[in-house]
């Protein structure tokens, strides 16, 4: 699993380091830890998206999208499982389909992942059933959540497209298939647009 960095909660010596402080090194890795489609697509780890970036683009999507276009919604339950809905990468990496790991075996070593984060804190049977709530994807939070976990892939990766650093067609051909709200579907056509656009001239 290609990473910037070691885990320094790793180097702690247990006992010695409050709950907090070691959860905090531990979600701190999620800035070291790449996502790992794009270096598989060609991308530089120069240029290559951390998973907390990633995470931070989701919760901003989230953010903006739920009091815009689907204000029904708990927007608070929405931004705490876009803030979490990733730690699962914390300890398992961010595992991807071309590793051909099944789902259920991805879905278990990333569950012990959140559990061993967020298990200890005074809150954190709360955390670990907004992630699971993610997981399974059935509350119209959730739902929404996954939407736009493939709408922001599509974004960085018009990013990416709009920088010439390579070809990323199956990118936008995965998020194209997971979209479904009419919102979302709106905005993704205008990401196609500005991905084949022209530069602006001076």
């Amino acid at each position: 699993m290609a990473v910037k960095a070691r885990r320094t909660a790793d180097r702690l010596k247990k006992g010695r380091t409050s709950v907090f402080l070691r959860t905090c090194l531990e979600f701190h890795h999620l800035k070291q830890l790449y996502r790992q489609g794009w270096l598989r697509a060609g991308i530089s780890r120069a240029r290559c998206e951390s998973v907390a970036e990633h995470i931070f683009g989701t919760t901003l999507l989230a953010l903006f999208l739920a009091d815009s276009c689907f204000p029904k919604l708990d927007s608070n339950k929405l931004l705490r499982m876009a803030l979490l809905h990733d730690f699962g990468e914390i300890y398992a990496g961010d595992i991807i389909p071309s590793d051909g790991m099944s789902l259920a075996r991805k879905h278990a070593l990333e569950k012990a992942s959140v559990r061993k984060v967020l298990g200890r804190l005074p809150k954190g049977r709360r955390y670990l059933a907004l992630w699971e709530e993610f997981e399974k994807g059935k509350t119209p939070e959730a739902r929404l959540l996954r939407e736009l976990d493939r709408l922001e892939m599509a974004l960085q990766a018009c990013v990416y497209e709009r920088e010439n650093l390579v070809d990323l067609s199956r990118f936008f051909a995965s998020a194209d298939k997971a979209l479904t709200s009419p919102a979302l579907r709106k905005l993704f056509r205008e990401i196609q647009r500005a991905r084949r656009a022209r530069p602006a001239t001076d």
